[in-house]
């Protein structure tokens, strides 16, 4: 069994702060910088300003809720919950700070959005991945596989 002092073929990995409490906000307040920041380091893009990209506004336009994730006052997780204005919810951007991971905050960040957006009288919740996700989603988060398609626009 692998444990910090008897890892499997290597050194322990760095030690982390457990005891740092999280908390998660349904429709939280943030600001562009942040989640914008958030953004690139999850998803390896350069840093968008919020005239190229602004989330305040688009979350607030399109959007059920969103999650958000915090570390005292650091941002260190957020999701996005879209819908279609009756039953249909889905994630989208579900991002962690990299410093934030292996931490369960992203699959709390599903479970909260999931709440709200069952709240909200939703009764199915959608995601699609990329493929090295599919553990995340399917066993850590507790989707299930479907038949989907996609048109790349």
């Amino acid at each position: 069994m692998w444990s910090r002092s008897n890892p499997p073929g290597g050194p322990s990995p760095p030690p982390r702060n457990d005891s740092v409490t999280i908390t998660y906000n349904w429709r939280g307040d943030f600001d562009n910088a942040e989640v914008n920041a958030l953004h690139a380091e999850a998803f390896e893009t350069r840093v968008f300003d919020a005239a190229e990209w602004n989330w305040v506004e688009l979350v607030h336009r399109h959007s059920l809720g969103w999650v958000v994730a915090r570390d005292n006052s650091l941002l260190v997780g957020f999701v996005n919950v879209l819908w279609d204005g009756l039953v249909h919810a889905w994630i989208q951007d579900t991002m962690v700070a990299a410093t934030a991971r292996h931490r369960g905050i992203g699959v709390e960040l599903v479970a909260v959005a999931s709440r709200g957006a069952g709240r909200a009288g939703c009764e199915w919740l959608h995601v699609d991945f990329d493929e090295h996700l599919r553990p995340f989603y399917l066993d850590a988060c507790g989707f299930t596989a479907t038949s989907a398609g996609l048109i790349a626009l």
